[in-house]
């Protein structure tokens, strides 16, 4: 049975505990709210990017260029953006459950994992599965350089036939409480959905220079604003699910606590009962 000290030191263990998942919780919500000014920033660029090839679409398909080059999927590139650190409640589990189905499914044993993110490495670096990159040290914020130097490898990758598609899984941000995990077609451009024009708009584009020398730079800038969009999307949903996990933290810490004070203070009240009946027996067998 845990004598007084040891529930004292208890308390103060787990008093402790609280204090640090609070000052977690409140980081984490500081990192949200840049994130997801970040995520949803983003979100305009990338759908006026994709009207504006849907309105360039007659004209990619007419110019051939290697980015939207469909061909035979033989080896197909996943890339799966988690987190470097832990304490995210089940964010890493869900998308390594979402990465594994995929690569129990049909497509399994065309894929090529790319994993970006320390938790990913330390699991999938145990399992046979193929890898062909791992990512662990980045920054835990969107930021335009990597994105770029992440998308280069990927087409670089796709241009070579080292893969013949590239797909990227991540976490989506919908709200501080809830967030989908996704797969979405990278590379060829047009793979799966393809980018459409805005409903009732037809515009007639006037190139200049001409078309090849704008759709060269238009595209590669197409596929950045993706992997930057799939950034932003991935970091805020993780800081959204740490500061849900050091909150639910926090809380579990102020029950187990109420809990050990209300033992505190019975073992507290049956210690004085009995040496009050010590005295008492003792005076009486005194009389």
């Amino acid at each position: 049975m845990a004598t007084l000290r040891d529930i004292k030191r208890r308390i103060k263990s787990v008093k402790n505990t609280q204090q640090i998942t609070k000052a977690m919780e409140m980081v984490a919500a500081a990192k949200l709210r840049r994130a997801q000014g970040r995520a949803v920033a983003a979100r305009p660029y990338a759908r006026a990017m994709e009207e504006m090839l849907g309105n360039l679409a007659a004209t990619l398909t007419a110019m051939q260029h290697p980015l939207t080059e469909a061909r035979p999927v033989t080896k197909r590139a996943l890339l799966v953006f988690a987190s470097n650190r832990g304490l995210a409640g089940s964010y890493n589990a869900q998308l390594i459950r979402f990465t594994e189905q995929i690569l129990r499914g049909p497509d399994g044993p065309s894929i090529r994992l790319v994993l970006i993110g320390k938790k990913l490495n330390d699991y999938f670096r145990r399992r046979s599965y193929p890898v062909l990159a791992m990512y662990g040290d980045l920054p835990d914020q969107a930021q335009l350089e990597v994105a770029q130097r992440m998308t280069r490898e990927a087409i670089d990758w796709f241009r070579s036939g080292e893969v013949d598609a590239v797909d990227l899984v991540y976490s989506q941000f919908v709200s501080a409480m809830t967030r989908h995990t996704v797969r979405k077609p990278f590379l060829p451009i047009g793979a799966g959905a393809a980018p459409v024009a805005k409903a009732g708009v037809v515009r007639d584009y006037i190139f200049e220079p001409d078309a090849k020398e704008l759709v060269d730079r238009l595209l590669p800038r197409y596929v950045t604003t993706r992997m930057l969009q799939a950034f932003a999307e991935s970091y805020a949903s993780e800081h959204s699910a740490r500061m849900l996990a050091m909150g639910a933290a926090r809380k579990n810490a102020g029950e187990l606590i109420d809990g050990l004070v209300l033992k505190r203070n019975r073992l507290r009240q049956a210690t004085i009962t009995k040496e009050l009946s010590e005295i008492v027996g003792g005076a009486e067998a005194l009389k």
